[in-house]
């Protein structure tokens, strides 16, 4: 792992040379193993279980070497830097399979997952490496750096899944990403307040941590609207999963720090709506249609246009 990372960073030649293979589901399938710890192995076990294991019981068991778990994560994010790379994944599936990964069974989910893309599987393991690391580790480094990668690579963000989409991306940041952090965000507020009051010296310790969670917070919403600005017509799925959870982003719409991305996402909100309002309530499939149709017609120049996400 040590070596790859070495290879990765410092070789831009063994880079170049990595980045240009068509099969990259190769090289992130053997990272996506070792998170995954699947519970049986699948096709070459040589190419696909170390690192994706060391990453998943990093996070999950504080017993791991940490040390090979944040090499994963950096290989990943030096990966999210190339454009090529953030738009391939989208494209392949793993094991030579076209287009998808089918019957993933050792994917722990709520639900099966019976196919789902390179990409697709990249946005649902960073999802849930956030999610555990919030409620356990509370790593902030990990955090950073899993947020990083993925704000990389969302202008690419194409067609993914349902499962990505519903059960992963918007559930767990309306469940915890930005209700805890909504809450987390309030009670600091408040301690800087009474310390200031109080005249105690913590008020600035107080405004670091929400300084540090309003980035956080402004960082999701910057994935969201790059992948709305960057592919709208091929996120049907975001775009209807934004308006079921359309409630979300009200309590951010007057804060100064939140108000340039909201612009984008209220207005996708806005326009969708106006083109599902006849749908009788329950029928998603129709819902579904009439997004796919109207995906295609909005101008994006009606959006407004902000600098490609790239974290290093």
């Amino acid at each position: 792992m040590l070596l790859l990372y070495l290879l990765l960073h410092r070789n831009c030649g063994f880079r170049n040379f990595v980045l240009s293979r068509i099969n990259l589901e190769n090289l992130v399938g053997f990272f996506y193993a070792t998170y995954y710890k699947p519970s049986k192995p699948f096709v070459d076990s040589f190419q696909v279980l170390p690192v994706i294991k060391i990453l998943y019981e990093g996070v999950a068991s504080s017993s791991s070497n940490s040390h090979h778990m944040y090499l994963a994560l950096i290989v990943m994010l030096i990966l999210s830097e190339d454009d090529f790379f953030c738009k391939i994944i989208h494209e392949t599936g793993i094991w030579q399979c076209p287009q998808m990964i089918h019957d993933v069974d050792w994917l722990e989910s709520d639900h099966p997952i019976k196919e789902i893309s390179l990409g697709g599987l990249c946005v649902l393991v960073f999802v849930r490496t956030i999610h555990k690391n919030a409620i356990r580790m509370r790593d902030r480094y990990l955090h950073t750096n899993c947020l990083a990668a993925l704000a990389n690579m969302s202008s690419c963000f194409k067609n993914l899944s349902p499962i990505v989409i519903y059960s992963e991306l918007m559930n767990r940041l309306h469940s915890f990403m930005f209700q805890l952090l909504s809450k987390r965000h309030v009670k600091m507020v408040e301690h800087m307040r009474l310390a200031s009051e109080s005249n105690e010296g913590q008020s600035l310790e107080y405004h670091d941590d929400v300084t540090a969670l309003e980035e956080g917070i402004r960082t999701l919403l910057e994935i969201i609207n790059s992948a709305l600005c960057g592919n709208l017509r091929n996120n049907p799925h975001l775009i209807y999963t934004l308006l079921y959870h359309r409630n979300l982003f009200d309590s951010y719409q007057q804060h100064p720090m939140f108000q340039d991305l909201l612009a984008n996402i209220t207005l996708v909100i806005s326009h969708f709506s106006s083109k599902v309002v006849h749908v009788s309530a329950g029928d998603g499939s129709a819902m579904m249609e009439i997004i796919e149709k109207e995906a295609i017609v909005l101008p994006t120049d009606r959006l407004a246009k902000f600098p490609e996400l790239r974290f290093r």
